[in-house]
């Protein structure tokens, strides 16, 4: 019998009344530069008396949830599964069904939620703080505060009829929760790095756990898209073969229905196909990786039409 998973967690309790924050990274073993910004608030607390006395409640960090896939530099574990697709996950499980059951547990516990990603190895995502639409208004208006607070350039509310993910587990919990996503790729990305660690302290703040200067709004557009699927980013705009992606836009661009995202040449060389864009609004993933399989997503777009 299997060995129960036990998350890496750091705690820091002001011993003071106030909120319960779980912050997460690391659900994906390809996405580092969100572990190390969660490893750079643990430093800022380990570190920072002051930041420690300022603060009301609890925060609990995981910089590295998935340590399997970790292990592997893969999106899932050594079994496969992926982690945003296996929540809440089963106590006797494989390894990451038991990763996804002790993530739920912390999750369920927690009065607030933040999990840190980006696009892995394969994908970069145009930086984002998303939430679900959640049917109980009172949390879906904090977690639009929430998102806004982080204040990246984007905020993206999504279906909440997606399971299996971080998110599901807060929405059914009545944990109010927010994600981020920054780019991707394996560079160091200092500026991922602040963006994930600035943002959550900038929610701390407004969920009254620390006082600090609020910095200059950098929100840039809200949309909110109610269609069933959105924000499943892996199956939009599907490529039609497997082959050799090369992008014909850039992250953040505007596009209609019909525009050429891309091209895909098959591994001859011999035929070559394009992948026309099938919504209208901002290109906010598009895939770095050059090779591709067929069915695979290689961007999304974020349809403006839903803009709130």
């Amino acid at each position: 019998m299997s060995t129960a998973v036990e998350l890496q967690t750091q705690r820091f309790d002001s011993g003071q009344p106030g909120p319960d924050l779980l912050i997460t990274a690391g659900v994906h073993g390809d996405e580092h530069v969100p572990m190390q910004a969660v490893r750079d608030l643990i430093q800022h607390f380990r570190e920072d008396a002051a930041l420690r006395q300022s603060l009301r409640g609890s925060v609990t960090l995981v910089p590295v949830v998935n340590e399997s896939a970790f292990a592997r530099g893969h999106r899932c574990g050594s079994d496969n599964l992926d982690l945003a697709r296996t929540c809440p996950g089963k106590p006797d499980g494989s390894v990451t069904e038991q990763t996804a059951h002790a993530l739920s547990r912390l999750i369920e516990s927690a009065d607030f939620y933040i999990d840190l990603h980006s696009g892995g190895t394969e994908l970069s995502v145009f930086p984002l703080a998303g939430y679900v639409l959640h049917a109980d208004r009172k949390i879906l208006e904090t977690q639009r505060a929430m998102a806004r607070a982080f204040n990246l350039a984007f905020v993206w509310g999504t279906s909440a009829e997606l399971h299996g993910r971080s998110l599901s587990v807060a929405r059914d919990a009545g944990v109010p929760a927010i994600y981020m996503e920054y780019l991707g790729g394996i560079s160091p990305s200092p500026e991922g790095r602040d963006a994930g660690a600035e943002g959550c302290l900038n929610v701390m703040s407004q969920l009254e756990m620390l006082e600090r200067e609020p910095p200059l709004c950098a929100v840039e557009e809200i949309i909110e898209d109610t269609r069933p699927q959105s924000g499943h980013m892996q199956i939009c705009n599907p490529a039609p073969i497997t082959g050799f992606f090369e992008a014909r836009v850039k992250l953040g661009d505007t596009v209609g229905v019909g525009d050429v995202l891309g091209s895909i040449s098959s591994l001859a060389g011999d035929e070559t196909r394009e992948v026309l864009s099938e919504q209208a609004g901002r290109v906010i993933v598009l895939r770095k990786y050059p090779r591709v399989n067929a069915d695979e997503s290689i961007g999304v777009i974020a349809e403006r039409e839903a803009a709130t």
